[in-house]
Formats: C-alpha cells, sequence, structure tokens
C-alpha cells in the first residue's frame, strides 16, 4: 500500500515556525496549553451556539455519552 503525501497548510507551517523559537521543554509545555486554550474556546463557542439554536440539548449529550466510538480496523 502505497502512502498518500501530504503537504502541510499555512497553519501548520507557522506552528513550525513558531516551534523554532522554543528552546527550553517550558516554552514547549506553554505553546501546547496556549493552543489547548485557543481551540477548548473555540469548541465551547461552538456548543454554545449549539445549545441556543436547541441542536444540542441533554438528550443529544446522552446519546454522544453512550454511542459507540471505536471501529474495527482491517
Amino acid at each position: 500500500m502505497e502512502k498518500e503525501k501530504k503537504t502541510l497548510n499555512p497553519a501548520q507551517v507557522h506552528v513550525l515556525e513558531v516551534l523554532n523559537y522554543c528552546q527550553t521543554e517550558e516554552s514547549v509545555s506553554e505553546l501546547k496549553e496556549a493552543l489547548a486554550d485557543y481551540y477548548s474556546k473555540k469548541v465551547q463557542t461552538e456548543a454554545d451556539k449549539l445549545w441556543k439554536s436547541g441542536e444540542l440539548n441533554n438528550e443529544a449529550i446522552d446519546r454522544i455519552l453512550n454511542e459507540h466510538w471505536t471501529t474495527n480496523i482491517q
């Protein structure tokens, strides 16, 4: 099976460029935390929109929590 070649998108390139300035494990950890915080806020904002629109509610959350998420990989 031939592996597909993938190119980096501009955001990925930018993160790699920023990593050049991370000279310590502490700075890498700080960058990871900043990225996690950024995406956490984006997810929360989208979830709030879905909740306000009624697309997300307690029943939907219960269905998600009870969903079987594993797949068979062959």
